[in-house]
């Protein structure tokens, strides 16, 4: 007997697949903790930058034994052993504390006339400095630190930080004076705008105003008010990025906790400058009914090379053609009679009833 072909179960072919690329690893950057050797020794107390790199030059920094007089050098204070004139640098570790600080205390690291200032009222044994400044007669939060890269941060305006203001004013301003405040205001030194302005209450014969900044020149609230015409009375700093004064005592200080301090780096970290509101242009029709300056193209326009521009005339000569001609005095009044026959002809077709035509005087309504 014949056998049975029995048929296998059919395979499905396998496809090659092609071997997957292996993703080439990016090489583990590690963390880079060198420092320009200005930037350390004047985080330690030993001066400006500048005086900082005047000292370099003059050959009195010893790193590792071996003198340094070049100011690109970079050097790693937790490994390195650093010598100024002949005495070992310490290192400083970074400190950070807020400030609500009163009337008459001067924002500067040095005053030749004995005058109080904001870092004579933070008990510290370490050098700090203010981050930016208020007047002598302004009042509110300040910041203290020595972290040099966080106070550049919070006060270059190309990182936009915000700063919030409470401004005493005398008088009332409009709503069209607070717009001009965000939208610009000229002092010395070119256009001053407020990211915000907006009332807060009514005062004995003024009121109080919350100004917003994202940059900070002297005595610039100050200047706008007055261009307005408005006299500041009180100036109080309320509010530097996330963080706020709340309610510290006036001539009071704390140290910043760690969340506050990690909240501030995040806000000044790769904010750009944020966008302003441009002041609205109004279109300026002239009395012959002229078109607006974007679509009146003259012949200087860098588009004609000094040659009339034609599409101007083909939409003219397109328009004129779409208009049947007409025999007469001229092409409106020719159509005019048009429109109404054409009326006269859809209100005839209307059935009427009874035979007369309600819409005449003396007809049935």
């Amino acid at each position: 007997m014949a056998k049975k072909k029995t048929r296998m179960p059919a395979t499905k072919a396998t496809k090659q697949s092609k071997p997957k690329r292996k993703s080439a690893k990016k090489p583990s950057q590690s963390s880079d903790s060198r420092q320009r050797l200005q930037r350390v020794m004047a985080s330690a107390g030993v001066g400006s930058r500048r005086e900082c790199e005047l000292i370099i030059e003059e050959g009195r920094v010893e790193i590792d034994g071996q003198v340094v007089t070049t100011l690109g050098a970079k050097v790693d204070p937790n490994q390195q052993e650093i010598y100024v004139d002949a005495q070992k640098l310490v290192v400083q570790r970074l400190q950070y504390f807020i400030l609500n600080k009163p009337p008459g205390v001067l924002s500067t690291s040095k005053d030749p006339s004995g005058r109080p200032r904001v870092i004579d009222l933070i008990k510290t044994d370490q050098r700090v400095y203010n981050v930016g400044r208020l007047d002598q007669s302004s009042e509110g939060l300040i910041l203290v630190t020595n972290d040099g890269d966080l106070a550049n941060q919070l006060t270059h305006p190309r990182y936009g930080v915000e700063k919030k203001y409470h401004v005493q004013v005398v008088g009332v301003p409009a709503a069209a004076e607070l717009r001009k405040l965000e939208e610009g205001v000229y002092i010395a030194e070119g256009l001053a705008r407020a990211t915000k302005a907006k009332f807060l209450k009514r005062a004995p014969s003024g009121c109080w105003l919350e100004i917003t900044l994202a940059e900070g020149r002297n005595r610039e609230i100050r200047r706008m008010l007055a261009g307005i015409g408005h006299k500041v009375r009180t100036l109080k700093r309320v509010s530097i990025g996330p963080l706020k004064l709340g309610d510290l005592p006036r001539g009071a200080h704390r140290p910043l906790t760690p969340m506050e301090v990690k909240s501030l780096k995040k806000a000044s970290a790769g904010i750009s400058q944020p966008r302003r509101r441009k002041p609205t242009k109004t279109k300026s029709v002239g009395q012959s009914g002229a078109s607006s300056p974007k679509t009146d193209r003259s012949a200087d326009s860098p588009r004609s090379h000094g040659q009339p521009h034609r599409k101007s005339t083909k939409h003219v000569s397109r328009s004129k053609s779409s208009f049947p001609k007409a025999s007469g005095t001229g092409s409106s009044s020719a159509l005019k009679p048009a429109r109404k026959s054409s009326r006269n002809q859809s209100a005839s077709q209307k059935p009427r009833r009874g035979g007369t035509n309600p819409t005449k005087r003396g007809g049935k309504r």
